[in-house]
């Protein structure tokens, strides 16, 4: 335990410029949002204070937007605000709305009507009576509000990092991608710490007397405004073009780690998810970006592969991997898997991604065409000789082969299937894998062996380039580590590729990686 402890904390020390700007961005991301969302929550909240009959419409609105899982709303946000923080801080005000204005309703109902007609009695204005009254004895109540809309902005912001908009996501989304649970702690631990800080905070403020915290109310805009800015301290940087990698490419040797090393590339990098990074690019947000060899949306979105002349994205194979016991368990599981080794090469993966990706066809569809075209297709038998668990990462590719392998399944076999699909990154469908979660799911050996293995960079430097023997290695590596086996590759290979838009590629005369790195310095 202790030696996790210095392991963890020596990471955070090699990290901590990085980790530094990411709670940064953090607290920036948080402030602005809870500055916006005070500006428009306390005149709404105040608003159906005197106006009751809007009251039940406009606390069910917020209660709705509320209840909206957070990943869908900040893709619903997307065709509009786009990429970075704008489409970020949109959903994390409305997550904040209705605790503020529910407090401030609350708040200003709970004032005993006599304190108020006393104070119309003096001759106070409405006006005079909602700011000397009614506000100053509301706000307790309000704060209240305000401190749980900031432990809800503080913990939802960690998704702001899929859509490029920064903050401690993205050392929580690289470490489930890469397996890395020290990376995952480094997101999480001062995400947590915010959270408690501020919300003590807040809860002394809430505590002050009327006298005090009027004065604290006072302060309170500026110190949100203060905040906020944060955000936009780590923002400058000196690269003409910018990037958008996926969590997992950030921190592997063959993603922007090796760029970094081999190449010297320097360019402004934002972490983003691979679910819209394609359409960023094509919509000109984005320069460059990471992808797959036989993602396509390369086609769909008029990208172009550079080359990478120093060969650091080696070739790697896809294959299923499976629980020895699962093998046993089912028989003649293994034999039906590989039905299907061999028979998609990479122009194959490409054109079958194209239709998911980009004309946005089912991947059930995807998979039975393909199936039935290479006569592969068999009706469904009875399904009761027992449950086969099929799990997926959370992109197209791997929705359509966790579906050519239930129909395999179904068609050539007694046995039935539940698909656990959309696992998210590496770690989750590993774990999955290893805690008998799922039986099996289709993996890449490149990540079996540099997320999962983490061999010395000797090993590595011995396998880079041979497809073969890095199926080799990781095969009896899991074998002998995890009790796990890769089954006969599918056929294509997966690799890593930078891409840019194909007109601005040739605008700007970048072929390969190294004319990127030209053009970069150059400027």
């Amino acid at each position: 335990m202790n030696e996790q402890q210095q392991t963890l904390w020596g990471f955070m020390r090699q990290q901590s410029d990085k980790l530094l700007e990411q709670t940064i961005q953090h607290i920036g991301l948080t402030f602005i949002s809870l500055f916006i969302a005070v500006l428009i929550g306390l005149p709404l909240g105040i608003f159906i204070t005197r106006r009751k009959q809007f009251s039940g419409a406009i606390l069910g609105i917020a209660g709705v937007l509320q209840t909206v899982p957070s990943i869908a709303l900040l893709g619903f946000m997307i065709p509009v605000l786009g990429i970075g923080p704008k489409p970020a801080i949109a959903a994390l005000l409305l997550y904040a709305l209705l605790p503020i204005i529910r407090n401030t309703f609350t708040g200003i109902e709970g004032v005993d009507p006599a304190v108020k007609e006393a104070a119309m009695a003096m001759g106070m204005s409405k006006w005079q009576v909602l700011f000397k009254v009614e506000l100053p004895l509301a706000m307790p109540v309000i704060f209240a509000g305000i401190r749980t809309a900031t432990v809800i902005t503080v913990g939802v912001a960690t998704l702001a990092s899929y859509i490029a908009a920064g903050g401690l996501g993205e050392f929580i989304f690289g470490g489930i991608s890469l397996n890395n649970t020290n990376m995952i702690l480094a997101g999480a631990i001062p995400a947590a710490l915010l959270a408690v800080l501020f919300d003590f905070l807040l809860s002394r403020l809430q505590k002050l007397n009327i006298k005090k915290l009027k004065t604290a109310t006072a302060t309170l805009p500026l110190l949100l405004i203060l905040l906020s800015s944060f955000y936009f301290i780590p923002s400058a940087y000196g690269s003409k073009l910018k990037a958008g990698f996926t969590p997992e490419f950030m921190g592997r040797q063959d993603g922007n780690l090796g760029l970094q090393q081999k190449y010297g590339l320097k360019i402004r990098t934002l972490v983003i998810n691979d679910a819209v990074m394609y359409k960023a690019a094509y919509e000109k947000q984005l320069d460059v970006i990471s992808g797959y060899s036989t993602d396509g949306r390369l086609k769909a979105y008029d990208l172009v592969v550079l080359e990478d002349d120093k060969k650091i994205f080696p070739p790697y194979y896809a294959a299923p991997i499976i629980r020895e016991n699962s093998l046993k368990k089912f028989a003649g599981l293994e034999k039906i898997l590989n039905l299907l080794a061999g028979k998609i090469n990479d122009s194959i993966m490409t054109a079958l991604n194209y239709r998911t990706d980009y004309l946005h066809q089912s991947p059930e569809r995807v998979a039975k065409d393909f199936l039935v075209s290479n006569n592969l297709w068999r009706p469904a038998r009875n399904g009761n000789a027992g449950i086969v668990r099929i799990g997926s990462k959370i992109f197209g590719e791997q929705y359509i082969l966790a579906n050519m392998y239930s129909m395999l399944i179904k068609g050539n076999s007694d046995y039935d299937v539940a698909t656990k699909t959309g696992l998210g990154g590496t770690k989750i469908c590993f774990d999955a894998l290893t805690n008998d979660a799922i039986d099996f799911y289709p993996e890449y050996t490149g990540t079996g062996l540099l997320a999962i293995l983490q061999p010395s960079q000797k090993t590595i430097d011995s396998l880079t380039g041979n497809k073969d023997a890095t199926y080799n290695y990781v095969q009896d590596g899991f074998e002998k580590k995890y009790n796990i086996k890769w089954l006969k590759p599918i056929g294509f290979n997966n690799a890593y590729a930078l891409m840019m838009r194909e007109k601005q590629a040739k605008k700007l005369k970048i072929k390969t990686i190294s004319d990127l790195k030209r053009y970069l310095e150059s400027k």
